[in-house]
C-alpha cells in the first residue's frame, strides 16, 4: 500500500493507493489555500481510518514535489520524509508535471507529451516526455514563445493549464488526482527521493537548444 500526499497547490489531499490492484482505496481532499501544515497530518489519520489501515501497513510514500506552491511543497515533502524515516520505507517524489503528462501517457500517445502548467506572470512550467514516459527535458520555467518552440521542435502534444494560457483562454488550476500520483509513485525506483522542485521564474533562462536529451 502507498500513502499518497499532495500539497503542491491550494488543494491538500491524502490517499491510500493499492499498487497491486491499481486502485485508490481511500482518499480525502480539501481546497484550503493556506493551512496545509495544520491539516495534513489529521487528514492522513482520517484516510487511514477510512481505509481501516495503519501507517505500518504502508510500503512506500508518494508525494508531489512541485513545481507549485513553495510552502505547500515544503509541508508535503517534510511530512513524507518524516513518515518514511519512522517507518523505514521509501518516500518517492512525483512532479506535478509528471501527473499532468500521465493523463496522456497512460493511453499511449502517438507523439511526445509537453506537460505545461500556468506559472502566471507570463511564464509556463513545462517538461517533455516521450510516448513511453521517458523524461526528455527537465522541468523549467519558459516564456510563452519558448513553449511554442518546444512543442514545434518535438512535434509534441501540449497538455495542462499552460496550453490554455498560451491561447489566452480562461482555465481552472491543474488538478493532480491521487490515483495518478500513486500509479506514478508505484513504478518509480526507490532512489527518486522526495526532494522539492522549486522553479524560480525570474531566474529561469531558456537552455541552449533546450538541452534536448538524445534518444
Amino acid at each position: 500500500m502507498i500513502l499518497v500526499i499532495d500539497t503542491s497547490g491550494s488543494v491538500c489531499a491524502a490517499g491510500i493507493y493499492d499498487a497491486g490492484a491499481s486502485v485508490l482505496v481511500a482518499s480525502i481532499s480539501e481546497t484550503l489555500g493556506k493551512g496545509h501544515a495544520e491539516r495534513l497530518i489529521p487528514m492522513v489519520d482520517e484516510v487511514l481510518t477510512q481505509a481501516g489501515m495503519t501507517l505500518r501497513e504502508m510500503t512506500r510514500i508518494a508525494v508531489t514535489v512541485g513545481p507549485g506552491s513553495f510552502t505547500g511543497i515544503r509541508v508535503g515533502v517534510a511530512a513524507a520524509r518524516g513518515f518514511a524515516l519512522s517507518l523505514g520505507i521509501p518516500a518517492v517524489g512525483v512532479t506535478t508535471l509528471q501527473v499532468v503528462a500521465e493523463q496522456l501517457l497512460e493511453i499511449g500517445p502517438p507523439a511526445p507529451v509537453v506537460a505545461a502548467i500556468d506559472a502566471r506572470r507570463d511564464e509556463i512550467f513545462a517538461q517533455v516526455f516521450a510516448p513511453d514516459g521517458e523524461v526528455l527535458t527537465e522541468p523549467e520555467a519558459y516564456s510563452y514563445d519558448d513553449v511554442r518552440a518546444i512543442v514545434s521542435r518535438f512535434d509534441g502534444i501540449l497538455i495542462g493549464s499552460g496550453a490554455s494560457a498560451l491561447d489566452n483562454v480562461p482555465h481552472d488550476i491543474d488538478v493532480y488526482p491521487l490515483d495518478r500520483i500513486g500509479r506514478i509513485g508505484a513504478r518509480l525506483p526507490d532512489d527518486i527521493k522526495a526532494s522539492p522542485v522549486y522553479i524560480r521564474g525570474a531566474g529561469a533562462k531558456p537552455q541552449t537548444n533546450f538541452a534536448i536529451k538524445h534518444v
